[in-house]
């Protein structure tokens, strides 16, 4: 399973282990930061839940970043190793990253992202150490966010990410819809679909966030938590919400947008949303991260994700575990969470924004509340990072020749 070629010098041989044999798993991603978005909470949850497996040693590599998220791995125990990059910013060129790998004792890569420097890395690494790795597109291989800024991405495609995909042992897909995605993108290596997990934590109503006593007391919070990117939707929420208002009366909602991004794109969606009139009820109050997070989550009363392209979103997850009922779109592709966690079905476009809004703005807050509680339970079921752990463990055990081929891993 592993591609060779004449590139590179072949220097070790495969691994040869029995079904006991600890597993070294070298996790590589872009940057190693908040501003990473999905992937970074990706990894954060998955890393530590793999080390924390007997026997298995994890660390995760990277690039380096002005707002590095490194502590946020190594407080769980996952080692870091971020590198410095040159050139341009997309891209991340960093030759320090490819000779930490080339010496680092790991069987196994598993990349996540795609379209950046680890996608030239990681087939060369697998030619000189003959050994395999996995990649995680994320969702990036969706319609949409091969769409987006397309004629570049068809580029790097030639130029790398291709063969990044295709010399993969496994693809990991986060559900059936991203496995049809990957499918569709003609690639025919084994995918193994695993879904992201959460953490379950207690939020902690008596403390609020900063960013409460902008908003009024009375408010109700309907909360928007994630990067601020074209795919997200937030134009189209902000036009639902606008007509929603025309239509009927909001009081005493209020939206707040607790986000990152680029700059130049909040200013965007500030303006558009000053335009429609909705200046009074709408609030960008900045990125919110760990504790911050956690009481942002508690002092929401409802939760929306307009998106047009996601793989499985963890903010969802995280929404549910909060005990929110939850504004989602097809494209966030949990479409179990409809019938079993009650999750509001909302088209990716400004009319269907608005159908959802009034839906949830008609529910009295103890029918939210009841929502909300099977939210809780249906993720605490069925979304865990353990699981997930559990099932890549086997994942990288049938990659490496150690272990039989687990039900998640599907052929072409």
């Amino acid at each position: 399973m592993n591609p060779i070629s004449n590139e590179d010098e072949i220097r070790e041989p495969p691994i040869r282990a029995g079904a006991d044999r600890g597993l070294d798993i070298a996790m590589v991603m872009g940057r190693i930061s908040r501003s990473s978005g999905g992937i970074f909470e990706a990894v954060s949850g998955l890393a530590p839940a793999v080390a924390a497996r007997p026997g298995q040693r994890v660390g995760v590599y990277g690039l380096d970043d002005p707002l590095a998220s490194a502590g946020v791995l190594q407080a769980r125990g996952v080692p870091v190793h971020a590198y410095p990059s040159h050139g341009p910013r997309s891209f991340g060129y960093a030759p320090a990253l490819a000779r930490a790998l080339r010496s680092s004792p790991a069987d196994l890569l598993h990349v996540h992202g795609l379209w950046m420097y680890p996608s030239v890395v990681a087939p060369r690494w697998a030619v000189a150490r003959h050994r395999p790795y996995i990649v995680s597109p994320h969702g990036q291989l969706d319609r949409w966010a091969l769409a987006h800024r397309g004629w570049k991405k068809r580029l790097a495609s030639l130029a790398y990410e291709r063969r990044h995909l295709q010399h993969a042992a496994c693809l990991h897909a986060l559900c059936p819809a991203e496995l049809a995605s990957i499918r569709a993108a003609g690639l025919t290596n084994p995918v193994c679909v695993v879904p992201n997990g959460v953490d379950l934590q207690e939020h902690d109503r008596g403390q609020p966030p900063l960013w409460r006593p902008q908003v009024a007391a009375e408010a109700t919070i309907l909360l928007f938590l994630g990067r601020l990117a074209p795919q997200k939707g937030i134009p189209n929420l902000l036009h639902g919400l606008a007509r929603a208002r025309q239509a009927i009366s909001l009081a005493p909602w209020h939206l707040v947008v607790a986000g990152w991004g680029e700059a130049t794109y909040r200013s965007q969606l500030e303006r558009l949303g000053a335009s429609l009139g909705l200046g009074d009820i709408v609030h960008f109050v900045g990125p919110q991260f760990g504790e911050q997070k956690l009481r942002t989550l508690a002092a929401a009363d409802a939760f929306v994700l307009p998106s047009l392209s996601e793989g499985l979103p963890i903010a969802v997850l995280e929404a549910w575990a909060a005990g929110l009922p939850v504004l989602m779109t097809p494209q966030c592709n949990l479409q179990e969470g409809f019938a079993e966690a009650g999750a509001i079905r909302i088209e990716a476009d400004a009319d269907g924004v608005e159908a959802g809004l009034r839906r949830l703005f008609a529910m009295p807050p103890q029918g939210r509340r009841q929502v909300g509680e099977l939210a809780r339970r249906f993720v605490a079921d069925r979304y865990s990072w353990a699981g997930a752990a559990d099932e890549m463990e086997a994942v990288y055990r049938w990659v490496l020749g150690v272990g039989e081929r687990p039900r998640t891993v599907h052929l072409a």
